[in-house]
């Protein structure tokens, strides 16, 4: 019997649609024209899904293969997690600055480009200065998306009948978005296990999640000193950042000195922000090609080294209280596990801030590249390894995982976003699941001293020096 002209349409579409679906799953997130060819480079405003692409096709996969202890018998007995806050609106500083280049746009642009008029016939400045970096509705999908995916990698610590037994603890800064990511984090769990006849409390404890605001020494020395980020402030004014300018102003159709470093960081932060937010691959995205992106990320990377990092020793030891407070738990749990107790504390989930989780990451040596960054070694440094988009996107987190492998037989594995690292300097045993032993004997120092009051004072006692 002939097929219809109907019939014919309707094996086509369904060829086609077939077609486009297979091809849709081979489609990298670099060709995702729904996502900026610059996304991976939006440092600390970064989306947790660029650092984790698996995450956009499926928020909730996770792969247990990562965790592989050396022994069939090892299992998790303790869980720490120090975790970011979720995706969040601007800053009214940085909401000012993107004002002030909204407003140079809507005036002075004259360029022809399609992505140019939409600017300035549709897009409409939303942003306002009362937003001021609280939490927006994806940052708490970042947490509640967090939160299942790690029921699912540590079935046996993240658990409802943990969770009911009060051995899963809340730690957070008081800052709203981390409350609220916190928050988030819980309801993530209860909507998962359907719980609703009971809730479950967290302790704000800015001493541990806002450490750098009580150092007295790195708020001096640091962050109220106006060359501690003498590098970042070069590197604005040399060669590599005056091009970036030049080419933004070439796409306005502006005079150059109308465009600078500060008008160059609110439009990749304008970007940014559209993309973490709404989803959106925004026309603000057109000012700046790879190239362009790659100088942005170094500058905030310059920032963060400097501020946050290895750029000053008190950067690290500030987080100090941190330090201690983690390993002390690690060894509560371990010394309960091998009394033959029932661990109390299965997981302590503390969220702070990117500033709360670089010093810690610091301390511990992550990241830690043969030079420092400065504003004369771009060249030099594409390689590194220090890299804010892949170590701090929004909800970024250190999990510390403590295994009994039986016989008293405790290892420690830490995993970055969600991804297994190696202790710097613990290479040679057993790679990303050490002897918990060797960990502590590698940190010997800083857990003997290290202490955050005696760093933090300002004027060092001269038999301290």
């Amino acid at each position: 019997m002939p097929i219809s002209p109907w019939e014919l349409i309707v094996v086509y579409l369904i060829t086609i649609t077939s077609i486009s679906f297979c091809l849709r799953n081979d489609v990298t997130p670099e060709d995702d024209p729904r996502i900026p060819a610059i996304a991976k480079y939006f440092s600390t405003k970064g989306r947790y899904e660029e650092v984790n692409p698996h995450l956009i096709e499926d928020i909730l996969a996770v792969n247990r293969s990562v965790l592989q202890p050396p022994f069939p018998q090892c299992r998790e007995i303790h869980l720490t997690a120090i975790i970011r806050h979720g995706t969040r609106y601007p800053t009214a500083k940085n909401v000012k600055k993107m004002q002030k280049l909204y407003e140079l746009v809507k005036s002075r642009a004259s360029g022809h480009e399609s992505w140019l008029r939409e600017i300035k016939s549709q897009w409409t400045m939303w942003y306002t200065e009362d937003m001021d970096g609280r939490l927006v509705q994806k940052g708490m999908s970042d947490h509640k998306h967090l939160a299942v995916r790690l029921s699912k990698l540590f079935p046996s610590l993240v658990s409802e009948e943990k969770l009911r037994g009060g051995s899963i603890q809340f730690i957070t800064s008081s800052k709203h978005r981390c409350v609220n990511s916190t928050l988030s984090f819980k309801a993530g769990l209860t909507e998962l296990w359907d719980i609703r006849d009971q809730e479950f409390d967290h302790a704000v404890n800015d001493a541990l999640m806002r450490f750098f605001d009580k150092c007295t020494r790195f708020l001096d020395e640091v962050d109220n000193n106006p060359t501690a980020l003498a590098e970042m402030d070069k590197f604005k004014e040399g060669p590599e950042m005056r091009r970036v300018e030049q080419k933004i102003a070439d796409r306005l159709g502006v005079p150059y000195n109308t465009v600078t470093a500060d008008m160059a960081e609110a439009a990749f932060y304008m970007c940014a922000y559209e993309f973490a937010i709404k989803t959106v691959n925004s026309p603000w995205c057109r000012l700046f090609d790879e190239v362009d992106a790659q100088v942005m990320e170094y500058t905030n990377d310059l920032k963060q080294f400097w501020k946050r990092s290895y750029g000053y020793d008190i950067n690290s030891k500030s987080s100090c209280i941190l330090f201690h407070d983690v390993f002390s738990r690690l060894d509560k749990a371990a010394n309960e596990n091998l009394s033959g107790q029932q661990v109390t504390e299965a997981v302590t989930v503390q969220v702070g801030h990117a500033e709360t989780l670089l010093p810690l990451i610091t301390l511990l040596g992550f990241f830690k590249d043969s030079e420092a960054l400065t504003s004369t070694n771009y060249a030099t440094q594409t390689q590194r390894s220090f890299r804010t988009s892949q170590m701090l996107p929004y909800a970024a987190n250190l999990l510390l995982v403590l295994y009994d492998c039986g016989g008293g037989d405790l290892r420690l594995q830490p995993l970055l976003n969600e991804k297994p690292v190696i202790f710097p300097g613990l290479a040679e045993q057993q790679a990303s699941m050490p002897l918990y032993q060797d960990v502590k004997g590698h940190y010997r120092e800083l857990l003997q001293g290290c202490d955050f009051e005696a760093e933090c004072q300002l004027f060092k006692h001269p038999a301290e020096l």
